[in-house]
């Protein structure tokens, strides 16, 4: 998009347009003064929390606010309907959810444009209506975190056009400018160099994102203070974008660098000054290391895996065993998310197959890690019909199988539907116990129900062909899963469960219990393309 000329330019635009009145001096003008952001100091408050602590351990529903319920018909989705789904979101069972970019942005769709880091968009409400999302979500015990864009914000962001409007302007300095174009730069096949009558500024991911300069202090300290501000009307934490692009060294050094983990773990010491909150970032190049200073990170290559799995490639079976025997327990998981580079759909990644679809599912909600499920992948939502790349991912929920509006608004929805809404959709699964829907409430109950699942160690993984096998313990609970990806059925035996230690059947139910020999083994048969789950806490 095009930044609009501020108003306070208006009257030189005018001058210069009418042009001077001969050998008379021009009337002299007041100095430009360019609206400004709020940049003002927030200190920590309200910083207690009425959440239980086992909320950060998921799952997380990752919902996007414009293609979530739309409650005035406007066919944009905004956060009273999100507060109307609330309780479709505590019966899924999940404990917290991540709100994709919901302060007001220049791009007024994805949001990461972000041209008010203290403001709610137009489109989805107001601050009234946020503070009562937190009320509600929190009544229900659902933690609320929201996106926070600290890379980059929008070229229409009143920051931008103060540091824009001159060379030696107060904001100059908060973002990264050159006087010459700098030479050799690719980022993503394009130079992220941009020309403005002032110099060169840094964009690396799009013209209208510029980059904030994040090794000034001031920048820093306005961020801080704008988690702050969120942190104060009651958020339970954030998950940050891009934290790998945070600092540039040239152009063959742009990409997770040193100078970016102590920004995070600075971030983290501040997040640490409330109670029970939780950040996790994104950085697809390195996300072990930002596990370190972020406290969490998604593990992206996991989740690439964990679907070439479900398909029955072996390497990916044997990859998947062995993820958690050498990355934190606490790293976020996930099988798709918002981005295409993560994945389509998980329906179109396994062509709708049904069983594979479970096991892909069953594989990151019973190993470690913090579930992240993308709004709709509980219902098998594919691909929006017609559309590719990223905007094939952010369709209208399927509340229903009506081919025209979902569900999702009375009105026109604001994007094409996703392409199976007729067949999967929340109406049509919610009576249905076979239903993908009941396969992931049972399966969140399940991680709730042991907390050897949601939050124990990770033991005797091993994959053995095409299944594999692991035991969670926490305290004294013990609980076994064999995980089969093959054509056949499997028998596989499981050590480290204790000598004479009976586990009962947790899933499927109705099975016989197993009793480990004097070695401390059980040995579970597993039938094609299914799992099993054992625990002395079923």
């Amino acid at each position: 998009m095009r930044p609009v000329a501020p108003l306070a330019l208006l009257p030189l635009l005018l001058l210069a347009a009418c042009g001077g009145g001969g050998d008379e001096s021009p009337t002299p003008q007041p100095p430009i003064v360019l609206p400004d952001a709020d940049v003002s100091p927030i200190t920590a408050s309200n910083t207690a929390s009425s959440l239980p602590e086992t909320w950060k351990q998921g799952p997380f529903a990752e919902i996007y606010v414009r293609g979530y319920k739309d409650s005035d018909g406007d066919g944009i989705g905004d956060l009273k309907g999100l507060i109307q789904q609330l309780d479709y979101l505590q019966e899924l069972g999940v404990t917290g959810i991540w709100l994709m970019p919901i302060t007001q942005s220049q791009d007024n769709d994805h949001g990461y444009a972000v041209s008010d880091y203290r403001a709610v968009e137009k489109q989805y409400g107001s601050l009234a209506d946020f503070d009562e999302l937190l009320t509600q979500a929190h009544a229900r015990g659902i933690g609320v975190i929201i996106d926070y864009v600290m890379n980059h914000s929008a070229a229409q962001n009143p920051l931008f056009l103060n540091s824009s409007g001159a060379k030696d302007g107060a904001r100059r300095n908060w973002y990264v400018w050159s006087d010459t174009k700098p030479s050799g730069w690719a980022i993503y096949g394009n130079d992220p160099w941009y020309q403005k009558s002032t110099g060169y500024y840094f964009a690396g991911f799009w013209n209208q994102m510029p980059d904030f300069n994040l090794r000034n202090a001031d920048v820093l300290a306005y961020h801080h203070s704008s988690m702050r501000f969120w942190l104060n009307r009651g958020v339970d934490g954030f998950r940050f974008d891009a934290v790998g692009n945070l600092v540039e060294n040239g152009a063959s050094a742009w990409e997770s660098q040193p100078e970016n983990h102590p920004i995070m773990a600075n971030i983290r010491t501040m997040l640490n000054g409330y109670n029970n909150r939780y950040m996790v970032c994104e950085a697809p190049a390195a996300p072990l290391a930002f596990n370190s200073s972020c406290g969490s990170a998604f593990a992206f290559g996991h989740n690439y895996e964990i679907v070439k799995a479900a398909r029955g490639n072996l390497t990916a079976i044997a990859n998947v065993a062995d993820y958690f025997k050498n990355n934190p327990g606490g790293m976020a998981t996930m099988v798709s998310n918002h981005d295409n580079f993560a994945g389509a759909r998980l329906w179109d990644q396994l062509g709708g197959q049904p069983s594979q679809y479970r096991l892909a599912a069953a594989t990151y909600l019973l190993q470690p890690g913090v579930p992240f499920i993308y709004y709709g992948e509980e219902i098998g939502m594919a691909g929006g019909t017609g559309l590719t790349g990223d905007w094939s991912l952010r369709t209208p929920m399927s509340w229903t199988g009506d081919t025209s509006k979902a569900g999702f608004t009375t009105g026109t929805p604001f994007r094409a539907l996703s392409s199976n809404v007729a067949g999967q959709n929340v109406a049509a699964q919610q009576a249905d116990p076979n239903s993908l829907l009941a396969f992931y409430k049972t399966m969140i109950a399940l991680r709730k129900q042991l907390p050897s699942l949601s939050g124990g160690t990770y033991e005797q993984a091993q994959a053995v062909g095409s299944a594999i096998r692991f035991v969670r313990k926490a305290g004294n609970e013990t609980t076994v899963v064999v995980i089969n990806y093959g054509n056949g059925s499997t028998t596989l035996t499981v050590p480290g469960v204790g000598a004479g230690t009976v586990v009962k059947p947790a899933y499927p139910a109705g099975g016989t219990s197993l009793t480990a020999d004097g070695a401390g083994s059980v040995t579970v048969t597993v039938p094609a393309g299914k799992f099993a789950v054992y625990s002395t806490g079923a």
